[in-house]
Order: C-alpha cells, then sequence, then structure tokens
C-alpha cells in the first residue's frame, strides 16, 4: 500500500517545496536545544555586542590614566616605564584584540545586521513585482524601476526603524567611565549592553541608508538578450555548466530542500555524467564547472558517492571543476534542521576539510591559491595541502582544536582560487568561496564574498591583463526581476553584500562572465556590462520520471569583448524512462 522507496511525510520535514519557511521554523521552536541556542547567542551575539559596548567605557578610563601620568611625567622614572609598559600592551595585544573585535563585529554584521535590510527589501519586491507588475506584464523598464524604489523605500524604513530603538535605548547608555566603574561589573555590563545596542542600530540606520541608495542607483539586472555567434574558426570555449547535485550517501535517502517529492538516491546525477560524457564524445568541452552544492549536507558517505559517480569517467574528472556551496559546508544535519554547532565544534571545520580535500582531488593541480604578500600566484592548491599534511591528517582523525586551526586558516586564505589561462589573451577562471560563517541549519544559506577575496581578483586581473575569466560562485548575486513562487525563494539566499560586490568586479566588464547556482533557476541576465549565468540543477527540480536539463556555453571574444553564443540545452532522460527514450540534445 506504501512504497517505502517512495518515502513518507517524515522525509518532508526540511523540505522548503513542501513545508512553507514559517512551518518549518515552527518545528525548529520545539527542536531545538536551548542549552546550545544560549551558548552559540552567547559566544557569536553577546560577547561581541558587549565588548563593543565596553570600548569608549574603557577608552575613557585609559585616556584619563594617560593624561594623570603624562602630568606626572617629571616626577619620577616610573611614570615613564608605565607608559612603556602600556604602550607595550596596546601594541602587541591591541592588534590581537582588534582583530577579534572585527571578526566578531562582522560575523554579528552578517547574521543579524544586513539581513534585515535584505528581508525588508525582498519583502517589498516580491510584493510589488508578483502582485503589481506580474499582473500588468510590465515592461523591463518599469521592474528595474519598481526594483530600484523599494530598495530605496526599504532603507528608509531599516533607517527609520534603527533610529527609533536607538533613541529608545539611548537613556541607558553611558560613554565615559572612571576606575569605580570596574568595581561595579554587574552595572558595567548593562551599560556595556545599552552601548553596544546603540551603536548598532545607529550603524544599521546609516549602512541600511547607503545599502538602500546603493541598490537603488545599481545597474539593475535584466535578462541577457545579446547573443552573439561563434565567428568560423575564431578562438572559442565550450563550457559545461552543473549545478546543486545534492548527492546522498543513501540509495533512497531523501534530499533537504526537495524531500520525497525529489527524486531518490543519485541515479540523475549518474544518468548527467552519461550524458556529458556523450557530449564531450561529439564535440569536446573545455571546462566542466559545477558552482557548489555537490554534496546534500557535507558528509564523508556523500562526497564518497560524488567522487565515485566521477570515476567511471576520467576524461570529464581531468575538467572538473568545482566550489563549496552552502550544503557541502553549512548544513549542520540534514535530518534535523534545528541543530546547530556550537562555534568551537569540529564538525564546521570537518565538512570545509572534505571540500578542499575533494577540489585537491579533482583539481589541485590545475588550480593555484594567490600569495597575498607578493599579490601574485602562489602554490597550487595540492602543494599548499600537502604542506599542511600533518595538521589536515591529525584534524580528520581526532578533531583537535589546535589542528582545528590550521584548517580554519587553511580555509580563509586559499581563496580565490585561480586556474590562469593556457595564454595571455585566453581564459581563466577564479572560484569564490561565498559562503557566510554560520552555524545552524536554518540559516545555512546566508552568503557573502569577503573583500580579501575581492583584493585578490584584483591582483590576478593585473597580472593577467589580456585575459578573459570565469568568476564562479556558488550564491547569486542579486535577485532576478522575476516574481518568485514564495517570499521565502527570495529571503538569505542572495549574497548580502551583491550590490557592493557587483560594483567590485563591474572592473572586469568586457572581459569577465559569472556564473553560480543556488536557485536552482535557470536563468542569463546581465548587470553593467556583466552576463549573470544562473544553473539550473539536473537533479532537484522533478522526480526520476521527469526529464531533466543542462546548457553548455559556448564562450567567445566579439570586437574585444567576452560574450555568449546562445546556449546549448542538452536534456538527460529521466533514468526510469532511459531505456525507452534515446538520448538526444534539445
Amino acid at each position: 500500500m506504501v512504497d517505502p522507496r517512495g518515502g513518507d511525510i517524515e522525509d518532508d520535514a526540511s523540505s522548503t517545496k513542501q513545508r512553507s519557511l514559517l512551518a518549518i521554523a515552527g518545528s525548529l521552536l520545539a527542536e531545538i536545544s536551548p542549552i546550545k541556542l544560549i551558548i552559540a547567542w552567547t559566544l557569536l551575539m553577546g560577547l561581541p555586542a558587549l565588548a563593543l559596548g565596553l570600548v569608549p567605557v574603557l577608552l575613557s578610563i585609559w585616556l584619563r590614566i594617560a593624561s594623570r601620568q603624562a602630568a606626572i611625567v617629571y616626577t619620577g622614572l616610573a611614570p615613564l616605564l608605565f607608559l612603556a609598559a602600556l604602550g607595550l600592551i596596546g601594541w602587541f595585544g591591541g592588534r590581537r584584540a582588534f582583530r577579534m573585535l572585527e571578526s566578531s563585529f562582522w560575523s554579528l554584521n552578517s547574521v543579524a545586521v544586513q539581513p534585515l535590510y535584505a528581508l525588508c527589501r525582498e519583502t517589498l519586491r516580491h510584493l510589488t513585482e508578483h502582485r503589481l507588475l506580474s499582473r500588468s506584464n510590465a515592461p523591463p523598464k518599469t521592474i528595474a524601476r519598481a526594483r530600484a524604489v523599494t530598495a530605496a523605500v526599504a532603507g528608509l524604513i531599516v533607517f527609520a526603524l534603527a533610529l527609533g530603538l536607538a533613541l529608545l535605548v539611548w537613556p541607558a547608555t553611558r560613554w565615559v567611565g572612571t576606575l569605580a566603574d570596574l568595581a561595579a561589573p554587574r552595572q558595567l555590563a548593562l551599560v556595556a549592553v545599552a552601548n553596544g545596542v546603540v551603536l548598532l542600530s545607529l550603524y544599521l540606520a546609516i549602512a541600511a541608508l547607503i545599502w538602500g541608495i546603493a541598490d537603488a542607483t545599481m545597474a539593475q539586472p535584466r535578462t541577457f538578450t545579446a547573443f552573439r555567434p561563434a565567428a568560423p574558426g575564431a578562438p572559442r570555449w565550450r563550457v559545461a555548466h552543473l549545478s546543486d547535485i545534492h548527492t546522498v550517501g543513501e540509495r533512497y535517502g531523501f534530499r533537504i530542500e526537495s524531500g520525497r517529492v525529489g527524486p531518490r538516491g543519485n541515479d540523475k546525477f549518474a544518468a548527467t555524467l552519461a550524458r556529458l560524457a556523450a557530449v564531450h564524445a561529439a564535440e569536446p568541452l573545455d571546462a566542466i564547472l559545477i558552482t557548489g552544492d555537490m554534496t546534500d549536507a557535507g558528509l564523508s558517505t556523500e562526497w564518497a558517492e560524488f567522487l565515485d559517480a566521477l570515476e567511471p569517467y576520467p576524461e570529464l574528472a581531468a575538467l572538473v571543476t568545482i566550489l563549496p556551496g552552502n550544503h557541502d559546508v553549512n548544513v549542520v544535519d540534514r535530518t534535523n534542521p534545528a541543530r546547530m554547532d556550537l562555534p568551537m565544534s569540529p564538525n564546521k571545520r570537518l565538512r570545509q576539510l572534505r571540500t578542499l580535500s575533494a577540489m585537491t582531488q579533482l583539481q589541485g593541480e590545475r588550480y593555484h591559491v594567490v600569495d597575498r604578500e607578493r599579490r601574485d600566484l602562489g602554490d597550487t592548491l595540492a602543494a599548499a595541502m600537502a604542506a599542511r599534511r600533518e595538521p589536515v591528517e591529525a584534524f580528520a582523525d581526532r578533531g583537535s582544536r589546535r589542528a582545528g586551526g590550521a584548517i580554519s586558516e587553511l580555509w580563509a586564505t586559499v581563496f580565490p582560487l585561480v586556474q590562469p589561462p593556457s595564454r595571455p589573451d585566453g581564459l581563466g577562471i577564479l572560484v569564490l568561496n561565498s559562503n557566510a560563517e554560520t552555524h545552524f541549519s536554518f540559516t545555512n544559506a546566508l552568503g557573502m564574498v569577503s573583500l580579501e577575496q575581492a583584493r585578490a581578483m584584483d591582483a590576478v586581473k593585473a597580472d593577467y591583463p589580456d585575459a578573459s575569466w570565469l568568476i564562479a560562485l556558488h550564491h547569486h548575486v542579486v535577485e532576478y526581476p522575476q516574481p518568485a513562487k514564495a517570499l521565502s525563494e527570495r529571503i538569505g539566499t542572495a549574497l548580502i553584500n551583491g550590490s557592493w560586490f557587483m560594483r567590485w568586479i563591474g572592473r572586469f566588464a568586457g572581459r569577465a562572465i559569472v556564473l553560480h547556482g543556488h536557485r536552482h533557476v535557470d536563468w542569463i541576465g546581465e548587470s553593467g556590462g556583466l552576463p549573470i549565468i544562473s544553473a539550473p540543477s539536473p537533479v532537484m527540480e522533478g522526480t526520476n520520471a521527469v526529464d531533466s536539463y543542462f546548457y553548455i556555453h559556448t564562450l567567445h571574444r566579439a570586437d574585444g569583448t567576452l560574450t555568449l553564443a546562445r546556449p546549448e540545452r542538452v536534456v538527460v532522460p529521466a533514468p526510469d524512462q532511459e531505456a525507452a527514450a534515446p538520448s538526444s540534445l534539445g
């Protein structure tokens, strides 16, 4: 009566396609661990806010002491030694403290501040585009104008709310302290919390205005229409773009976002590889790009299935480039979205290590890290990993915190990875990590590109001034100018600093194409002269009884500009029907 291979309602617990975001959030409240939540909130939000609020009070105390010592500086040698010691502590210990505060502040900013503006902006856009513009079949210019207006309005709304909160808490603040305050730590802590709330609220108010103006004045994304066929005999590059494979480790395992309605097992990925091999044999490919979410939750068994699926196709594996997706590194538990990792837990580092190991196996000899000191290409990824073999193996075996520090540093410094062009005017690939730090499955989709990665991209561009580039990342840089089926599809999924990132990489315009996954949406657009390609998932958007597809993109130069020919749609017959339906290009 019930076929167990088809799953049941229990598989839909974390499926956004079967349950609303509100329903999933309600389930989390019943299942979440209060102790872990309190500890995680304290470490990730409470302590950074407390430290931020303490800074002005402690700084005022330090200035008072320093001024008094300066007033009696001629009374003896002791004050001079005291000032020298204070300076040394401030110089050496202060730098480390500043780095910790800076890291904590931006973690807090990316998790609790910027998403508030994005929530307001996307809610307004969703209501405008889905409720109004889609009904009247508004032209693209009208939609672009509406997107700009809603961004500005969202900035003003968040500005007003944040400013109101700052004014509400202001009476409890105090910005100047004395040594006597240190004898009353409880009262000082309350003052510090009030100061932190006011500082963050004022920051949010100002930042929301800046974000609103930036989003309103940026080149609004629109559908790409300037396809141009490659001239006969001209250099061209054929790139297969896949994304969001979501490999699972069990034959009939469900996938987080699809639940039982999604395909069971990994048959569709196997069928996709078989189809890809046939395409490559007929007309060779130059690259196969998989823009993240190779696995459903970054488990060892899932990576094993993914690599095993590629093993029969060494000719494809030699062309494959993969990059980290949110499901590869940020999903804590695929069976329980309410579970969270504590910040000191080794699980997050293990997921990062598995991703780096798989990248090293597939592309370690082809890709280089960027040497931050010399600002040029450094070792290959394989060499960078080999140099840390001992701590990597120790961490994989024991999960020790000391070895985990080496993994954390490695993860922070290997991106962007660079496959340099084969000749000065050839095509290179820049691989970014667009995953924000998170320790909670429910917030796993958050994305951000760091300033350090963006600066490294500039260094690579300067080394190859005549080259063209594929800029590959997992998250979509902007929300698309088309109505979404549900608001949950738009919230917390695009880069939270996407408008800044698009402005930054605007210097690549004419010489680069941006490719990403994450949304499972088939869309090709452009913004500010940069083509943007979103890959559909050949696995996630239907049952095993439904055909899927992916695209082959032909890139070439026309009038000195890197551009696209019209893509080839490759149909992957449903595995259940493959024997009855011959393969064919669509």
